[in-house]
């Protein structure tokens, strides 16, 4: 499998690493800050993206749609892992099915960070009747993070609210006042290089339960972004993380 790797920040050289690990190409590094040089990019298009087989891309918002538009017209699979474009899902979709790729879209691809929002969502169903358990959800990431909250944890609180009637709205500015028994609150800390901590409190009179997601590095991420690009190289269509996820565990 010949990668191209989209966006050479952090996530990019960790997905570098990855991608040399499992054993395929690294075949072409675009980035912005890059000069057209060899194996090296500024921008993707269609020569930048020549002899390559699929993209994983950990860019800017802005700049999703336009590189979409260039993977489809080469046929060049996808693997998304930028958060802040999802108001065009459906142009996207359009440009993938008409190019005939397949792309694969989420907030976070650490396969751990998954196996712990079905967790919490099962925990939500163990108490959705229970009405002493409030709950609530607190994000922490490192200080250069542009996104709050992250979208991991808004994806996490939407698993809690599909679970649990009584919750029904997402709070995630600052409170200053008590939150109202159907709002579930999101916070949120920037500071220092934390790679991503997700808490889900389930909190009572009598004590609490508290689920968290710790990652160590940004390795998991990328492992489970290269997974995904393994999964998706040959398919057509849109999908979500979560239903690459679904097979994967499935699988095992």
């Amino acid at each position: 499998m010949r990668v191209a790797i989209v966006g050479y920040g952090r996530m990019g050289h960790e997905v570098e690493a990855v991608v040399r690990e499992r054993g395929h190409e690294v075949g072409r590094i675009i980035d912005p800050v890059l000069d057209d040089d060899g194996d090296r990019a500024a921008a993707v298009t269609p020569a930048s993206l020549e002899g390559c087989d699929v993209a994983i891309e950990f860019s800017l918002p802005d700049a999703v749609f336009a590189n979409v538009r260039c993977y489809a017209q080469q046929r060049v699979a996808a693997v998304i892992g930028t958060t802040g474009w999802i108001d065009q899902l459906s142009e996207v979709r359009k440009e993938v099915e008409a190019g005939g790729c397949g792309m694969v879209y989420g907030s976070n691809f650490s396969v751990g960070a998954h196996v712990f929002l079905r967790l919490a969502a099962r925990a939500g169903a163990l108490v959705r009747d229970l009405e002493e358990y409030d709950l609530a959800i607190h994000e922490m990431h490192h200080r250069g993070k542009k996104d709050s909250p992250s979208g991991t944890a808004l994806t996490l609180a939407e698993a809690i609210l599909a679970e649990v009637p009584r919750k029904q709205i997402v709070e995630t500015a600052r409170l200053d006042r008590p939150p109202q028994p159907n709002e579930l609150h999101v916070s949120s800390t920037r500071g220092g290089s934390i790679p991503g901590t997700h808490t889900v409190y389930l909190d009572a009179p009598a004590d609490t339960i508290e689920i968290t997601h710790r990652a160590r590095t940004r390795s998991g991420f990328a492992l489970g972004a290269v997974r995904a690009a393994e999964w998706v190289v040959d398919r057509k269509g849109l999908f979500s993380v979560e239903q690459f996820i679904t097979e994967l565990l499935t699988a095992h």
